[in-house]
């Protein structure tokens, strides 16, 4: 079996064809196809591991990378291995015992502590919605800039009050966005992480007083004159729009760029989930309850959610602060 054709079982899916391939093709997310692609890929080219792989030496590539990769890329790595043998008709190596405990040990004594995105406040929010709408309202502002911008504000503000992940805000397209006047506007997303029978979600979008994302969202399109295809796309030097989506790898880096323009300080810190995060901790401090919260955001998992949401009183200072008060003596009458 060649080394080509050891990944591109995995691969061949995202490979758009007439007839079966384009069904097996949208059966699976094009991010998981290459990410499991990209594992295999690493097992068996960077690593030297033979296919199909022994427990035993899945074991012993484990143990090369622990302390190496973090523990949940391992289980990515694992998880694509398991899918290449699954697909291949080959027994699954990553389901032996010796594997399973192997892995055990590697998370006990390379535990870390799990890292989780900066989240984007509402203070911090007005402040770059304000800095755009500023700096795009300046004369000094070249054309290119300004429409750029534009995209910029309706990609923070809508990615901030939807909570939507990544590849959700690049998947998005023009003739998918249905505007109501004053009410808000619904997105529907033919796929999404938590659509796992591919039936695809409308996701209503609230008309805001203040930092509306409809109303950055349709000033992005006038300004864009987009018709339809990708929401999000580049804008050049010259002002020319891109006909493509924006790539979900220059998310973080074009997020970051507008933070520090806006005067936001630690702006590397932020990553791609800080919108979501942010509105995740912002609704749960105006009182929004966790199931609510899942349903507007799209989890299905409490724990998922519970990851994103840091109280009003993380350290639960107040709380303990308040039980250590003394009592009030009570006088005798």
């Amino acid at each position: 079996m060649s080394v080509r054709d050891t990944y591109d079982g995995l691969a061949y899916r995202c490979v758009m064809s007439e007839g079966l391939d384009r069904y097996l093709e949208a059966a699976t997310r094009a991010n998981t196809c290459r990410s499991y692609a990209g594992a295999v890929r690493h097992f068996e080219i960077d690593w030297g591991g033979m296919l199909p792989a022994t427990a035993d030496s899945v074991a012993r590539y484990l143990a090369a990378y622990a302390g190496k990769l973090a523990v949940n890329t391992l289980k990515h790595r694992l998880a694509a291995l398991a899918q290449w043998h699954r697909e291949q008709g080959f027994a699954d190596p990553t389901r032996a015992p010796l594997v399973r405990k192997v892995l055990k040990g590697v998370q006990a004594v390379h535990a870390r502590e799990d890292k989780r995105a900066e989240p984007l406040q509402i203070a911090e929010l007005k402040q770059v919605s304000r800095w755009l709408t500023t700096t795009i309202a300046e004369p000094d502002t070249t054309p290119a800039k300004a429409l750029a911008y534009q995209r910029d504000h309706a990609l923070v503000l809508l990615g901030f009050w939807r909570g939507f992940r990544t590849d959700e805000l690049m998947r998005l397209e023009v003739q998918n966005i249905r505007l109501a006047a004053s009410k808000g506007m619904t997105c529907f997303l033919p796929r999404s992480k938590g659509d796992r029978q591919n039936q695809g979600n409308t996701f209503k979008v609230p008309a805001l007083t203040r930092l509306c994302p409809v109303t950055a969202v349709r000033h992005w399109i006038a300004a864009a004159n987009l018709a339809d295809g990708p929401l999000f796309r580049s804008v050049s030097r010259w002002g020319h729009v891109g006909a493509t989506s924006l790539h979900p790898n220059s998310f973080v880096p074009l997020l970051r760029r507008i933070f520090a323009e806006s005067g936001l300080s630690s702006a590397d810190a932020y990553s791609g989930h800080s919108l979501r995060r942010g509105f995740a901790g912002w609704a749960n401090a105006n009182g929004w309850d966790v199931k609510a919260l899942m349903e507007y955001v799209g989890w299905k998992d409490v724990r998922s959610a519970m990851r994103y949401i840091d109280g009003g009183d993380p350290f639960r200072n107040l709380r303990i602060e308040a039980s250590l008060k003394e009592p009030v003596a009570l006088t005798a009458v």
